[in-house]
């Protein structure tokens, strides 16, 4: 299992942060397009680094088209000489629509085809084959030298595709080089859903799971006295019912029978509640979505729930010290 750390946040200050969890033993440095845009601490971090992978948890596909990305991981890949990996997710119809302005529809049939296109191009940059893709959703039929990209010697990026719902999921496994796995999922929903969609994905490209990596952004509740416990409770809550909100991830919940909050916890924040939403997640909901553990507790509550299942695990231990957290690493490697 790799452990890797995330790099959201200002960007003046990445540079010494990148080599701070790199010193400190992390496998990746993981940005987010939340607040900020998602290649610019890459880019920094590539700079200021030797060894970590850096990788996008998520990029938004369909704000972008299939080119502008293969042009953007190209150059990430060139840079890192090797390093990156390109994360991809979807997003939900009211963000593309509304706040990118961009076009929605099948999104598990759109993110094949984007995928694919992606790699047609990378196909004609890396080994001269003619652009010649076609889809439903997205044509690219030229390319001339003046735009080719030249530094291209390390060869595209592994690609890892978020999802929840087994239609995306099974996208991941035909078509991606691993599956991002949503941190709105329980153990019995990786077991029963994710697990096994991602298994008809790889049968139909004719790949085992040795050949597929699942990442996975833990929640994790401890602290070392009552108000690190108290804030650490209410920020994973809050989290865990902001996930819940979305209709799309309905299907979560309904496996435990929780299916009635996703409406409760959606009016909610339409109201902009989110306090109140974060109040309505109830030990039984915390416990099945996070790991809640005492500080010493938490690696080996990790490795049992992850150990044999996951092969990344995005994780920063912000109570631990810099020799408890190299121990925490090592010891969450051999899960």
């Amino acid at each position: 299992m790799k452990i890797d750390a995330g790099v959201m946040g200002s960007l003046a200050g990445l540079p010494e942060r990148a080599r701070q969890l790199e010193a400190q033993g992390y496998d990746g440095l993981v940005s987010a397009e939340t607040g900020n845009d998602p290649f610019f601490p890459l880019l920094l971090a590539a700079e200021h680094t030797e060894r970590v992978e850096l990788m996008t948890s998520i990029a938004v596909a369909f704000a972008r088209n299939p080119m502008t990305l293969a042009h953007v991981a190209n150059d990430l890949q060139a840079f890192s000489r090797g390093r990156f990996i390109l994360g991809l997710g979807s997003q939900i119809a009211p963000h593309i629509l509304k706040r990118f302005s961009m076009p929605w529809s099948r999104p598990a049939a759109r993110m094949r085809e984007f995928i694919l296109a992606m790699r047609a191009i990378w196909d004609c940059w890396y080994q001269g084959k003619p652009l010649e893709f076609r889809g439903e959703f997205y044509t690219h039929t030229l390319m001339t030298p003046m735009f080719t990209p030249t530094d291209n010697a390390w060869g595209p990026p592994p690609v890892v595709l978020a999802a929840v719902g087994p239609r995306m999921t099974e996208v991941a496994g035909e078509v991606a080089d691993g599956m991002l796995v949503h941190a709105f999922t329980t153990p019995r929903y990786l077991a029963e859903v994710t697990l096994p969609a991602v298994e008809r994905g790889l049968a139909r490209s004719e790949r085992s799971r040795r050949e597929f990596q699942l990442c996975y952004p833990a929640f994790v509740v401890t602290g070392r006295d009552e108000r690190e416990w108290a804030e650490a409770r209410a920020g994973v809550s809050r989290q865990i019912a902001f996930y819940g909100s979305t209709p799309a991830y309905r299907g979560v919940l309904e496996l435990h029978g929780w299916g009635e909050l996703q409406g409760e916890l959606n009016a909610l924040s339409k109201r902009g509640e989110w306090q109140a939403m974060g109040e309505r997640i109830g030990d039984e909901i915390l416990e099945e979505f996070a790991v809640v553990a005492e500080p010493e507790r938490v690696v080996p509550a990790l490795a049992a729930r992850f150990g044999g299942r996951i092969d990344r695990l995005l994780c920063t231990f912000p109570w631990a010290s810099d020799a408890e957290r190299r121990a925490y690493l090592e010891e969450l490697r051999a899960a």
